[in-house]
């Protein structure tokens, strides 16, 4: 097992923490126009996330650090061709922040802090669909195979480019997981009519995510078929597919028992399925090249990653810091466990 290996599971095992932890976040802040009736019910979904969504987003700056270290010209690739694609999932996750700090202490813009509570969990549960699929469609790189030791690629393309048709599909996708994620938590955490309709929408929702998964499926078949045969000819590859279809299976037979917490954990199974078959389908690339005839091109875990020693510095660092993150993530979702009742809803 190589080292670039070990970090390429590493950076992907905190990309699929943050999409299982803050999905639901995400998928809250979506839901809640339309979930909640009132102040009040608009209070308990806010107090649902209220403990733990700022420890969520921790899983997103770490896979953004681990990036940095092992990948550096991955990172540096990402944050020039993105740029303003992540600026808008910053400035999204920043307005969800700012939202939920003031909606309980300024009310007389309670109707705006709503607002950008809205905007903020839409704008990252979007884009951040869109770059994974721009991530599988490969995007434009000023240089391809046989880059000088020292040297990496540019981003040749535009903003808009990266608004294409799969890629947009694959934010849909994204937002219907973070949905199914969303709902999911708030059937765990709330009690009578919320609960009833947060769990008509799970239902509608996993129904969506499964079309939309077919659908991507479908369309990644003529968009990049590597992707496809790579899942399709391994064994990580099909032990994902498993993963996906039991984890939707297992979702939708604990609905039909009323089982909550069964629902939120089947649906996490398929997040970490459907991610997992990304990860798989896309190695050994970090970022692909799109236009390249010939050999597969792009910026690779194998070839552009960091010195023996910062690998090796930094997995120690791993081994030490994970499980404390584990453990004290397992703690917190363990003291505020249970329903949010209206009389303990405020944030």
């Amino acid at each position: 097992m190589s080292l670039a290996w070990l970090w390429y599971i590493i950076v992907g095992v905190l990309i699929i923490g943050y999409a299982v932890l803050d999905g639901f976040d995400l998928g809250i802040g979506v839901l809640s126009p339309f979930l909640a009736k009132d102040e009040g019910e608009r209070s308990i979904l806010r107090a649902a996330i209220g403990p733990v969504w700022d420890g969520n987003e921790v899983w997103l700056i770490t896979a953004g650090g681990a990036l940095f270290a092992a990948f550096p010209f991955a990172y540096a690739f990402a944050f020039s061709g993105f740029y303003l694609a992540i600026m808008l999932v910053l400035f999204g996750l920043i307005l969800r922040a700012v939202s939920l700090e003031f909606r309980h202490r300024d009310q007389r813009w309670g109707k705006l802090w709503d607002a950008c509570f809205f905007v903020g969990s839409l704008l990252p549960a979007l884009l951040l669909g869109c770059a994974v699929g721009n991530l599988i469609r490969g995007v434009p790189m000023s240089s391809g195979l046989g880059m000088a030791p020292g040297a990496g690629p540019d981003y040749a393309g535009t903003f808009w480019g990266l608004l294409n048709p799969f890629s947009l599909l694959c934010g849909v996708v994204g937002l219907s997981m973070f949905v199914l994620q969303g709902a999911a938590w708030a059937t765990l955490k709330t009690e009578g009519a919320l609960h009833e309709r947060a769990a008509r929408v799970r239902s509608r929702a996993q129904v969506a995510f499964i079309v939309l998964v077919v659908a991507t499926t479908v369309a990644a078949i003529f968009v990049e078929r590597d992707q496809v045969h790579a899942n399709v000819t391994s064994v990580i590859g099909w032990i994902m597919v498993v993963l996906l279809v039991a984890g939707v299976a297992w979702a939708r037979r604990a609905m039909t028992k009323g089982r909550d917490l069964s629902v939120f954990l089947g649906s996490s199974l398929a997040v970490v399925g459907l991610l997992g078959l990304w990860g798989n389908g896309n190695w050994p690339f970090l970022v692909r090249e799109r236009g390249v005839s010939g050999p597969l091109s792009g910026i690779q875990a194998t070839q552009y990653h960091s010195s023996h020693l910062t690998l090796v510095v930094m997995l120690i660092i791993a081994v030490i810091g994970m499980p404390l993150v584990i453990a004290y993530t397992a703690y917190v979702y363990r003291l505020f466990k249970g329903k949010v009742r209206a009389d303990q809803s405020e944030y």
